[in-house]
Protein backbone atom coordinates (compact mmCIF):
# COMPACT_ATOMS: atom_id res chain seq x y z
CA UNK A 1 0.00 0.00 0.00
CA UNK A 2 2.91 2.36 0.70
CA UNK A 3 4.26 1.90 -2.83
CA UNK A 4 0.84 2.64 -4.30
CA UNK A 5 0.49 5.81 -2.23
CA UNK A 6 3.99 6.96 -3.23
CA UNK A 7 3.08 6.50 -6.91
CA UNK A 8 -0.07 8.59 -6.40
CA UNK A 9 1.84 11.29 -4.53
CA UNK A 10 4.54 11.40 -7.22
CA UNK A 11 1.91 11.89 -9.93
CA UNK A 12 0.36 14.88 -8.13
CA UNK A 13 3.71 16.35 -7.08
CA UNK A 14 5.20 15.77 -10.52
CA UNK A 15 2.38 17.71 -12.17
CA UNK A 16 2.71 20.51 -9.62
CA UNK A 17 6.50 20.70 -10.01
CA UNK A 18 6.23 20.68 -13.81
CA UNK A 19 3.82 23.61 -13.58
CA UNK A 20 6.01 25.54 -11.15
CA UNK A 21 9.14 25.08 -13.27
CA UNK A 22 7.27 26.06 -16.43
CA UNK A 23 7.65 22.65 -18.05
CA UNK A 24 3.94 22.15 -18.65
CA UNK A 25 0.95 24.39 -19.21
CA UNK A 26 -1.67 23.60 -16.54
CA UNK A 27 -4.31 23.92 -19.26
CA UNK A 28 -3.01 20.77 -20.93
CA UNK A 29 -4.77 17.44 -20.67
CA UNK A 30 -1.62 15.72 -19.39
CA UNK A 31 -1.57 18.00 -16.35
CA UNK A 32 -5.22 17.32 -15.49
CA UNK A 33 -4.82 13.57 -16.03
CA UNK A 34 -1.69 13.38 -13.85
CA UNK A 35 -3.52 15.23 -11.08
CA UNK A 36 -6.61 13.04 -11.45
CA UNK A 37 -4.70 9.74 -11.47
CA UNK A 38 -2.53 10.69 -8.52
CA UNK A 39 -5.42 12.01 -6.45
CA UNK A 40 -7.62 9.03 -7.33
CA UNK A 41 -4.91 6.63 -6.17
CA UNK A 42 -4.50 8.56 -2.94
CA UNK A 43 -8.29 8.60 -2.46
CA UNK A 44 -8.40 4.82 -2.69
CA UNK A 45 -5.54 4.52 -0.20
CA UNK A 46 -7.36 6.90 2.16
CA UNK A 47 -10.57 4.86 1.87
CA UNK A 48 -8.70 1.62 2.63
CA UNK A 49 -7.05 3.26 5.65
CA UNK A 50 -10.28 4.96 6.77
CA UNK A 51 -8.75 8.45 6.75
CA UNK A 52 -11.82 10.65 6.42
CA UNK A 53 -9.95 13.95 6.08
CA UNK A 54 -7.77 12.60 3.29
CA UNK A 55 -10.79 11.02 1.59
CA UNK A 56 -12.36 14.48 1.50
CA UNK A 57 -9.17 16.20 0.32
CA UNK A 58 -8.12 13.70 -2.32
CA UNK A 59 -11.68 12.95 -3.41
CA UNK A 60 -12.28 16.63 -4.08
CA UNK A 61 -8.89 16.91 -5.81
CA UNK A 62 -9.83 13.96 -8.02
CA UNK A 63 -13.22 15.38 -8.98
CA UNK A 64 -11.83 18.85 -9.69
CA UNK A 65 -9.03 17.40 -11.82
CA UNK A 66 -11.50 15.19 -13.67
CA UNK A 67 -13.67 18.24 -14.37
CA UNK A 68 -10.61 20.05 -15.75
CA UNK A 69 -9.86 17.11 -18.04
CA UNK A 70 -13.45 17.12 -19.34
CA UNK A 71 -13.28 20.86 -20.02
CA UNK A 72 -10.08 20.36 -22.01
CA UNK A 73 -11.54 17.38 -23.92
CA UNK A 74 -14.62 19.45 -24.83
CA UNK A 75 -12.28 21.90 -26.52
CA UNK A 76 -12.25 24.60 -23.89
CA UNK A 77 -9.14 26.00 -22.28
CA UNK A 78 -7.99 24.21 -19.17
CA UNK A 79 -9.03 25.69 -15.84
CA UNK A 80 -5.63 27.29 -15.16
CA UNK A 81 -5.28 28.59 -18.72
CA UNK A 82 -8.25 30.92 -18.22
CA UNK A 83 -6.63 32.52 -15.17
CA UNK A 84 -3.38 33.44 -16.87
Amino acid sequence: MQIVSVVGALAVLGAFAADQFGWVNPGRLSYAVANFVGAAILTVVAVVDGQVGFILLQGAWSLISLWGAFVILRGGPGPQARIR
